[in-house]
C-alpha cells in the first residue's frame, strides 16, 4: 500500500510539475493584468511624483527659485504633458498656478530646474485654471486620438 501511495504522489507531482511551465500572467478578459518584467524594471528606475516630485521648488539655471511644483497633467493618451507650477504662494497656499510643458523641466544635481524662467517671467504667464481639467479621467476608448 506504500508503494501505492508512492506512485500516486509521483504521479501528481510529474503532472503539476509539466503544467508549471504552461502558467501565464492573470487575465482579466482578453487584458493581462499587472506588470511585466520589463514594466516592472521602468518602475523601479522611474520616481514617484508624489515623493519626488510634488510640493517640490522649482529653480532656474542661476539657482533662482521660481515656483513650486504643485500637480502634474496627465494626457489621455497616457502622456505626462504638463507640469503646474505655483508661481506665487502665501503661506503654503497658490496664488499663482502656471501650465509648463513637462520636457521643459528637469533634474540637475537633484533639483527641478526650469531653464531660463526668472520670478517676472513665470509671473507674467497666464494663470492655470483647473475647472478646464477633466475633474474624472475620461476612457481611452472615448478619447479621439488614441
Amino acid at each position: 500500500m506504500n508503494v501505492a501511495k508512492l506512485a500516486v504522489a509521483a504521479l501528481a507531482a510529474a503532472s503539476l510539475g509539466l503544467l508549471a511551465p504552461l502558467a501565464q500572467a492573470q487575465v482579466a478578459g482578453a487584458q493581462t493584468i499587472g506588470v511585466s518584467v520589463e514594466q516592472a524594471s521602468l518602475i523601479v528606475n522611474g520616481w514617484s511624483a508624489k515623493q519626488s516630485l510634488l510640493g517640490k521648488p522649482v529653480y532656474n539655471d542661476q539657482g533662482e527659485k521660481v515656483g513650486v511644483l504643485h500637480d502634474i497633467i496627465v494626457a489621455p493618451n497616457d502622456a505626462v504633458s504638463f507640469a503646474i507650477v505655483a508661481a506665487h504662494q502665501f503661506l503654503g497656499v497658490s496664488q499663482h498656478d502656471v501650465a509648463v510643458p513637462i520636457t521643459q523641466i528637469d533634474i540637475a544635481n537633484g533639483k527641478l530646474v526650469w531653464a531660463g524662467a526668472t520670478r517676472a517671467a513665470v509671473k507674467a504667464i497666464p494663470a492655470f485654471q483647473y475647472a478646464k481639467v477633466h475633474a474624472t479621467p475620461i476612457a481611452r476608448s472615448e478619447y479621439l486620438h488614441h
